[in-house]
């Protein structure tokens, strides 16, 4: 059996994400998507919000797990018996900072292999950073994120007065 890890900060999790964490499960016998916590990030989603929110989102496919770390991804790997790390790329300004970080990974554990997929056309454009712009400013982000998540980013990025209800929500938040 072969396990890999996409590893991220889902903060929010986007089409983009889900698209290679299915193209994925489509080679590997199970997926460990590993929610990180950074340090140097402010993410607008608390860990457990991003837990809830991955969990949903990959529900019904038994083959994937999701967990969260905050040490060296090299450890999160082994510790879930994994021996890929899974990393999308939109463009190729993405390939040099993963480059570097899988050469890393490389020399802490040569053992480990990074595979990089490429962003299917209709999502080299999408990032987080970019949704949680649109959101905020109003604009449209359905497709590009679920509808589960469209409503946790209106909640999230409400005004002061403007209430945060989430008209039409469903999900377990």
């Amino acid at each position: 059996m072969i396990i890999a890890v996409v590893p991220g900060s889902f903060d929010p999790i986007t089409a983009g994400h889900l698209d290679i964490i299915k193209r994925a499960s489509d080679i590997y016998d199970r997926i460990i998507i590993g929610i990180v916590v950074n340090p140097s990030k402010k993410p607008l989603f608390s860990l457990e919000e991003r837990l809830k929110m991955v969990k949903e989102e990959v529900a019904g496919n038994t083959a994937i797990e999701v967990d969260s770390f905050d040490g060296l991804l090299v450890e999160f790997v082994k510790m879930h018996g994994a021996r890929v790390i899974i990393r999308g790329l939109r463009a190729v300004s993405d390939f040099e900072h993963e480059f570097q970080m899988a050469q890393l990974n490389r020399k802490l554990s040569p053992e480990i292999e990074t595979i990089f997929m490429m962003a299917s056309p209709e999502y080299t454009y999408l990032s987080s950073s970019i949704v949680k712009e649109i959101s905020q400013y109003g604009g449209d982000v359905s497709g590009l994120v679920s509808p589960n998540i469209e409503a946790l980013l209106r909640r999230a990025l409400a005004k002061p007065g403007e209430g945060k209800e989430l008209d039409g929500y469903n999900g377990p938040y």
